[in-house]
């Protein structure tokens, strides 16, 4: 059997630049083990693989990194986005269309736009309502990221594990020198993992330049060393610091970048919703560029 696949480059503006994505926009016929392979031979953060929709929605989306399937990632779902309506697939694309995927982490809603000059820009609102898990001591993380415990801040929250359909730890660091220099000790990430915890750690600082937050992420036991452009954990991020925010109820939102340190940079449009001391609903958007298309065989 040949299927088709298409790469796109993710919240970015620029090829080459942004998170690299595979879509299968057929997947019809494959198994989740045949997937799998799929996804560690093209060997991107993920890939995806897209079918008709179970439950009447647009379409049933899959999503694999190089060893495991995941419940929902954000570039995955702009990305496929991005892919259908490039095709034609999902109809005439005016100022304003909403689709919805259907995944292992429930429903995700994604609005597609078509500026004047015919860029389309995606943004996802996350299947899941924000809440937080597991907090971890600042010395763990530290370990793990080749830091110093005192490199974390903690005045806010301590590294504290995040979610909104897929978990993430998340750190605070000082400033941006000690997010450039942060790497993976793979001894510390072990030690995270025997706690039961995913070791994919989600690091930010607060920035006074262009943008307002800036981001890495390291997920080694996902077989992403590091990823460039995270959305679902971005979109984490967004439901803790509006969670955390002094105002009981309002509309937030954060520009933020990622992947600058890997020579990929990124730009996530990110934002946030609290009624009434609680983070209501989280969003997470970018714009998209394609890059190739090609085709895989499976015996």
């Amino acid at each position: 059997m040949k299927y088709t696949y298409c790469i796109c480059d993710v919240f970015t503006h620029t090829r080459f630049g942004g998170n690299q994505l595979a879509v299968l926009p057929d997947a019809r016929g494959l198994n989740d083990a045949q997937m799998q392979q799929i996804a560690r031979e093209l060997n991107f953060s993920e890939s995806t693989f897209v079918f008709p929709p179970d439950e009447g929605n647009t379409r049933k989306v899959q999503i694999f990194t190089p060893t495991r399937e995941v419940p929902f990632a954000g570039h995955p779902n702009i990305g496929t986005a991005f892919v259908l309506a490039t095709a034609g697939e999902l109809g005439e694309i005016g100022e304003s269309n909403e689709i919805v995927f259907e995944e292992k982490a429930g429903l995700v809603r994604i609005s597609i736009r078509k500026s004047e000059q015919g860029t389309i820009s995606c943004e996802l609102e996350a299947p899941q309502v924000f809440s937080l898990g597991e907090e971890l001591p600042a010395e763990l993380l530290a370990e793990a990221l080749c830091l110093h415990a005192s490199e974390i801040v903690t005045d806010t929250h301590p590294p504290i594990v995040a979610s909104v359909g897929l978990p993430f730890v998340m750190v605070e660091l000082r400033d941006r020198s000690i997010l450039q220099k942060a790497s993976i000790n793979p001894l510390g990430f072990q030690r995270i993992a025997e706690q039961g915890v995913m070791p994919d750690i989600h690091l930010y600082v607060r920035s006074d330049d262009e943008f307002d937050i800036r981001t890495r992420m390291f997920a080694p036991h996902d077989g992403v060393p590091e990823d460039p452009a995270t959305g679902s954990a971005n979109c984490a991020l967004a439901g803790l610091l509006c969670h955390f925010h002094e105002s009981a109820s309002g509309k937030f939102d954060w520009r933020i970048a990622q992947g600058v340190e890997m020579g990929r940079p990124s730009l996530l449009q990110a934002r946030a919703e609290k009624n009434a001391d609680k983070v209501v609903s989280t969003w997470i958007g970018g714009s998209c560029v394609m890059v190739s298309q090609g085709h895989i065989f499976i015996d």
